[in-house]
């Protein structure tokens, strides 16, 4: 493989998308402590226009994250608190009757912005939680069978709790597959733990973004010139070969009873060009795939009984894949 890097140090719009994922990470560095892996994963997302499921137990930050995330960019951002109540017309919205001029007028739903926080997905009911499938993937929403375009960055950001059996409805496979990433937010290790609650035991009420000093970094202009920007970062034929030799494999091993789609090749292409670009690189590279091969894939594969009762996990079962998958050199 070439080694493009005095093309890819001279690249300005590389150079930008880098630069100004560097600005995000500073402005929510003010609130968040630690999760840095959570917080690259979302920028990538950002820049490759993708979805992303954050879930980890209650108390790790995870709605604040996304509070934080979307208080660094100059974009409409809509949330919506999941419950067992919540109707699909509650996140799309409905046509009211207008008495004064007797026609029916649309009154849209938090979904009609740039950036969605679905909080606690998956305490929803499925038919609540399908009124997400069409703006996920087409950015586009259907209302009593007219059809309404959402920006063509629509975005979700999901937080789900997995330790929560009571009250709770798992997300279906074709909606968890219109993720890019699910992230798993663990607890704080000892020294941030500290940090975080030096920093914010002193109240219980928890401070806004605002509050903390945040100021958007991330206007529409330049969220389209980073992301036509990360879609100019190359991927030699190799590397797409290898992406999907290692995404065929899920299908091929007897650890899954099912393994993952087309759409999580193409996904996993595009998010390690933006990986590429938050590192200064206009041409991605095997480790680009290798780091985020588990959070692409670990909500598309589906383990058989045997892994199950052997106790394996999705992670194990991605690591081994990784490693029995020749990467080109």
């Amino acid at each position: 493989m070439t080694d493009n890097s005095t093309e890819a140090a001279g690249s300005p719009d590389i150079a930008g998308v880098k630069t100004l994922a560097d600005a995000i990470r500073g402005e929510i560095g003010k609130a968040i402590i630690g999760q840095d892996g959570a917080i690259d994963h979302l920028l990538i997302a950002l820049f490759s226009s993708g979805h992303v499921l954050l879930e980890g137990p209650p108390g790790t930050a995870k709605t604040l994250l996304a509070q934080c995330f979307a208080a660094t960019l100059v974009l409409d951002f809509g949330r919506v608190q999941f419950t067992p109540d919540l109707m699909p017309g509650d996140i799309l919205g409905s046509n009211l009757f207008n008495f004064q001029t007797s026609t029916f007028t649309l009154t849209r739903g938090p979904i009609f912005c740039d950036l969605l926080l679905a909080d606690e997905i998956n305490r929803t009911p499925p038919k609540t939680q399908a009124a997400l499938l069409e703006a996920m993937q087409e950015r586009k929403v259907t209302i009593d069978g007219e059809t309404y375009d959402l920006p063509s960055n629509f975005t979700v950001v999901a937080t789900q709790n997995p330790i929560e059996q009571q009250g709770v409805y798992p997300l279906p496979e074709a909606q968890l597959d219109r993720f890019l990433f699910k992230v798993l937010v663990d607890y704080p290790d000892a020294d941030q733990e500290n940090a975080i609650v030096a920093a914010y035991g002193q109240s219980a009420r928890m401070k806004r973004p605002a509050d903390m000093g945040i100021i958007p970094q991330v206007d529409p202009a330049k969220l389209a010139a980073a992301i036509k920007a990360v879609a100019s970062v190359k991927l030699v034929p190799d590397v797409v070969d290898y992406i999907v030799r290692l995404i065929r494999a899920t299908r091929e091993t007897n650890d899954l009873e099912s393994g993952a789609s087309t759409r999580a090749a193409v996904m996993l292409a595009n998010a390690a060009r933006a990986r590429a670009a938050l590192q200064g690189r206009d041409y991605g590279i095997p480790d680009d795939v290798k780091a985020l091969a588990a959070s692409v894939l670990r909500h598309r594969i589906v383990l058989s009984p045997t892994a199950e009762i052997e106790g394996r996990n999705a992670e194990d079962i991605v690591a081994q894949l990784i490693v029995n998958t020749d990467a080109p050199r």
